[in-house]
């Protein structure tokens, strides 16, 4: 294996990435950083759901909102569905495993609440169920995803899609996406 190659190859490819997101996705990611101010202003609060390398995520972006991104700052309402493994174990034994971001939206989302799956396919049929649900109860539904959006496209407004069909290079680019979206809505919301 040339090291060097693989190095050089792997960050060529991010910065090509990141430049095709930086034309692709400013006007949906203006409309994310809108969709939760307006959620946090209303009362609301923002769900974060996804799988694997997306729940990690999740949880990062929650935890940067709920207790804070750079400065000391009021915490803004901010949760993972991600965390609970007794009631991750609990839906997914007793309703399966496409129900436990639903059946939590179900149960703790609210009319003025942002619910934002993330999914580098699209795909995830445990995200495709939570934004189904969050759009039966009237809470905005939004996503980050890639490629096409899959069936993300149609239930996410605004959807976020990074324009590429390699998973390692969506999740660069989603956390990126994630932490520029907590530091804009700090400003957004006055907080800093």
């Amino acid at each position: 294996m040339d090291l060097d190659a693989f190095y050089a190859s792997e960050l060529d490819q991010h910065a090509a990435l990141l430049t095709a997101t930086r034309a692709q996705c400013r006007e949906p990611f203006k409309a994310l950083v809108a969709a939760a101010a307006a959620s946090v202003r209303g009362g609301g609060k923002v769900m974060f759901f996804g799988n694997g390398g997306s729940a990690a995520d999740a949880q990062n972006l929650a935890t940067e909102l709920a207790v804070r991104y750079v400065k000391d700052r009021a915490p803004i309402a901010a949760l993972a569905l991600t965390t609970d493994s007794s009631v991750l174990t609990a839906t997914g034994n007793d309703m399966g495993f496409a129900q436990v971001f639903a059946r939590q939206v179900r149960a703790v989302g609210r009319k003025g609440d942002l619910a934002i799956g993330i999914s580098t396919s699209g795909t995830s049929a445990n995200v495709i169920e939570a934004l189904k649900a969050a759009r039966e109860m009237g809470v905005a539904a939004a996503g980050l995803t890639g490629a096409s959006g899959g069936a993300m496209k149609g239930l996410c407004d605004p959807l976020v899609c990074v324009p590429s069909t390699v998973t390692a290079r969506i999740q660069e680019m989603h956390i990126l996406l994630g932490q520029m979206l907590c530091g804009a809505l700090e400003r957004e919301l006055g907080l800093v």
